[in-house]
């Protein structure tokens, strides 16, 4: 077998094969060199999916007749002036994108450089070129995509339906507007405008809070909290939902290094390391987190799509991520974005009454079992508004009636304990207001001066008992610990030992306390907390994430997350009767703890309906 050079247009569809591998791929390489070309305006058209047609027509400074013949060849690129691959200061710099996607598809370039009368269009097909002449195009760059992959039908049985693929596209515009919130976009799909945003003025950062509530909802502006923050020049800006705020999946992360859109690992372990504690493990923050970084000391060429990078300094980085964002966290943690809406009640009232009229019809006797089936699916349904389902909130099983005489005796059927004659120092209230009844054994009513507060006292017990272990952990004290009557030995490889030699003594102020042995370790003392806890497992997780990001904070992110376990144990139980005293003095303790609005498992631990929301329910 003799070694031959592969043909051109081979080894453009090979890199073709790494940087297009779909629709939305080709979207983003040509919108970035439309940003990169200085646009304000970008407007993209797609078929089928673009499948079928791609069109990206932008204002910039266009291309003269010879820079357009260079752009389709592979490796031409004038974002590359000094050849050093560590000073990117542009999004596209390979010189790849134009000729690998010439190379799969039928492409047609028509261009006007600034200053100049006239334009000119070239056609490529293949990765053949169809001849260059002149056009009437104005100033700026239209190129129209047809038949992708046309010249590598194989790659098309890997292509999703149309509305996917379309969908991918409508992700990624909207991830490169988010970051560039000056530039107007605008997509089109199948001649039906789906994205329509005017670039913003103003300054950058104000810029780019209007365009998030844009692309994010208003909901997510009026849940989230503003990041700052820098560090040895590192410097991280942007917006995080309030823990309450979330969804169960992470599309809503958009994160951006040096204004480009990626999906890197360490950021995104960061983001959920920062979270710890105080969201549930299944659901998903959302944010808009923009790192600014010394281009020298970040690789954008790690892979052909650019949506991974490596740090020079990923401790440093990390730890500018979870401390910026849980200060924010800190700054912001009796606010909760369980707040009742007067449009979701109100939509709640209507269909309820409307159940109850429908059903009156029928029959006299109303099923609960059926309002709460339907209400659950309309809380489903509006959790946009309403962000928290209360379907867990509801009681089930009750039958109402509609004639009163019908009706069960309230003190037998409902626990409402209320108290009267409790002498309250007025001085004493604070903005949690003040108890006035406990309903159902587990939530607590209380008064405040312009709203109503439900609290659910085991999620907001197990929060002041969580901190509480997390205040002793900061103050320097040790916690208790317990010896192992026989020490367990746990078998590691290089690695993960390695990374666990160098922090012995941090480990130890933890309880948890390790001595060499072998090609492992051994324990001979483990917290009190995690006494009953699968010690092989968790060493190895420890080390694992110990050899990942380097830092012993880790460790107490794992501690605190067994804290959170034991705290939710230890506290006052769903079901246990309360006094007035009791649940005011609950109420003083949540107004001074941290994170307060959120349970240990990221769950709200109070909800607010204020007074014009009641009014407006009551028509007053």
């Amino acid at each position: 077998m003799s070694i031959r050079v592969l043909p051109s247009n081979l080894v453009n569809q090979i890199a073709a094969g790494e940087v297009i591998e779909r629709p939305a791929s080709v979207i983003k390489e040509l919108v970035e060199n439309a940003i990169d070309a200085g646009a304000k305006r970008i407007d993209v058209s797609l078929k089928a999916g673009g499948k079928s047609l791609i069109v990206v027509e932008d204002d910039g400074k266009g291309m003269d007749k010879e820079d357009l013949l260079l752009a389709v060849e592979r490796h031409a690129t004038s974002k590359l002036p000094s050849d050093d691959l560590f000073d990117i200061q542009f999004l596209g710099f390979r010189g790849e994108a134009l000729a690998s996607i010439a190379s799969v598809a039928k492409v047609k370039i028509s261009t006007c450089k600034v200053g100049e009368s006239d334009g000119w269009e070239l056609e490529v097909k293949g990765g053949s070129r169809e001849g260059l002449k002149p056009c009437g195009k104005r100033k700026g760059t239209r190129i129209e995509v047809r038949d992708l992959f046309y010249a590598t039908p194989a790659r098309l049985k890997f292509m999703k339906a149309d509305t996917q693929e379309a969908g991918a596209c409508v992700d990624i515009i909207s991830r490169i507007a988010l970051a560039n919130p000056h530039v107007s976009f605008y997509l089109y799909v199948e001649d039906k405008k789906k994205i329509a945003l005017d670039g913003a003025n103003g300054e950058l950062f104000d810029a780019r809070l209007f365009r998030a509530s844009e692309v994010m909802g208003k909901e997510f502006s009026e849940n989230s909290i503003e990041v700052n923050g820098e560090r040895d020049g590192i410097k991280l800006t942007g917006l995080v939902s309030l823990p309450t705020y979330n969804k169960a999946n992470s599309l809503s992360q958009y994160l951006f290094v040096n204004n480009r859109p990626v999906r890197d690992k360490l950021l995104l372990g960061a983001l959920k390391g920062a979270y710890a504690g105080v969201l549930e493990n299944s659901r998903y923050p959302m944010c808009v987190l923009f790192l600014e970084v010394d281009a020298r000391y970040v690789d954008v060429n790690v892979h052909p799509t650019k949506a991974e990078v490596r740090f020079f300094d990923q401790q440093g980085v990390r730890s500018l991520i979870v401390g910026a964002v849980r200060q924010a966290l800190l700054r912001e943690d009796k606010r909760s974005s369980g707040v009742a809406s007067v449009d979701f009640l109100a939509r709640v009232e209507s269909n309820v009454a409307g159940m109850l009229r429908e059903n009156d019809e029928v029959n006299n006797n109303v099923s609960f079992n059926m309002i709460e089936r339907d209400l659950g699916q309309q809380i489903r349904e509006n959790r946009e508004d309403f962000s928290y389902n209360f379907q867990s909130r509801i009681g089930g099983g009750k039958t109402f009636a509609k004639s009163s005489s019908m009706l069960p005796e309230l003190e037998h059927k409902f626990s409402v304990k209320t108290e009267e004659n409790v002498c309250i120092d007025e001085n004493d209230i604070g903005p949690m207001g003040v108890a006035k009844a406990q309903f159902h054994d587990t939530y607590i009513l209380a008064q405040a001066d312009d709203c109503l507060i439900l609290v659910d006292q085991h999620a907001a017990h197990e929060r002041i008992v969580l901190e509480r272990l997390k205040e002793a952990m900061n103050n320097g004290n040790k916690l208790p610990s317990q010896m192992m009557l026989l020490p367990e030995v746990v078998d590691l490889s290089l690695t993960q030992k390695g990374a666990l030699l160098g922090e012995f003594d941090s480990l130890a102020k933890l309880g948890l306390v390790l001595e060499e042995f072998g090609q492992g370790v051994l324990v001979k003392e483990v917290p009190a907390l995690i006494k009953d806890a699968n010690l092989q497992k968790m060493i190895t997780d420890i080390a694992d994430e110990m050899a990942e990001w380097g830092a012993s904070v880790v460790v107490e992110d794992k501690i605190n997350h067994i804290a959170a376990t034991m705290a939710c144990h230890g506290s006052v139980r769903a079901g246990r009767r309360l006094n007035l005293v009791e649940m005011n003095h609950l109420l003083r303790e949540m107004e001074k703890t941290a994170h307060i609005a959120q349970c240990n498992h990221g769950r709200p631990t109070y909800v607010k309906l204020g007074l014009d929301d009641l009014e407006k329910l009551f028509h007053r």
